[in-house]
């Protein structure tokens, strides 16, 4: 992942980035064949020594999986919130137009892990994500029929992967001076996107972070 120094951020930053998002796209490389990706859900878990561990699963009938073997190769791409700036906003001239994104990339050693431990991956995922949805009382497994629960269980395959390197890039024009934050924010707060808001609410932060003046 290309990240200028001035977009880069920290471990932490990029774990609670991977943390708000839980959704991303797997690429598992081949020799013989063209990579191959997924978009997943997928579940974080920093363990004891300051290791990472990734767990999502894919379809059974999504060959992808059949992919993996000893030492297989993986990378975890996930994207947070994305904006196009116009140059017409900064409010000084010779401005070309530009991208501001937020992403967290993560390579490392992917497994498939036994069936036995594909009932604890649903639970665990479904707990995570049905949180986020309080005051609703959670799903749970235990809700199905056991026959229907087995059929699906079998129909996915989960997958664990072993994070080697955590690299995030959040691409918000701090490179560039206050008279362009402000014309930036102004533009993108009156965007129609959730994603310009959001742009919008981080620049923000950076503004008075750089400046020590709130916009």
């Amino acid at each position: 992942m290309y990240i200028p120094p001035a977009f880069a951020i920290d471990r932490t930053a990029a774990i609670a980035l991977l943390r708000e998002r839980g959704f991303g796209l797997l690429v598992l490389a081949s020799a013989a064949d063209a990579p191959a990706g997924v978009h997943a859900p997928f579940l974080v878990e920093e363990r004891a020594g300051g290791s990472l561990r990734v767990e999502l699963h894919v379809a059974r009938a999504n060959r992808l999986h059949t992919r993996i073997g000893d030492g297989s190769k993986a990378l975890l791409a996930c994207q947070g919130p994305d904006a196009y700036i116009s140059p017409d906003w900064y409010g000084v001239p010779n401005q070309v137009p530009t991208w501001t994104y937020t992403a967290v990339h993560l390579t490392g050693t992917a497994r498939l892990l036994p069936e036995t431990e594909t009932l604890g991956h649903v639970d665990r995922l479904s707990a995570f994500f049905e949180s986020r949805l309080a005051p609703k009382p959670p799903w749970t497994s235990a809700k199905m029929d056991e026959g229907r629960l087995a059929a699906m269980l079998k129909a996915i395959v989960v997958i664990a992967i072993e994070v080697e390197t955590v690299e995030g890039s959040r691409k918000l024009i701090q490179h560039k001076g206050e008279i362009e934050h402000r014309g930036a924010i102004a533009g993108l707060s009156g965007g129609p996107d959730a994603g310009s808001l959001a742009i919008a609410d981080m620049m923000r932060e950076t503004l008075a972070k750089k400046f020590g003046r709130a916009p």
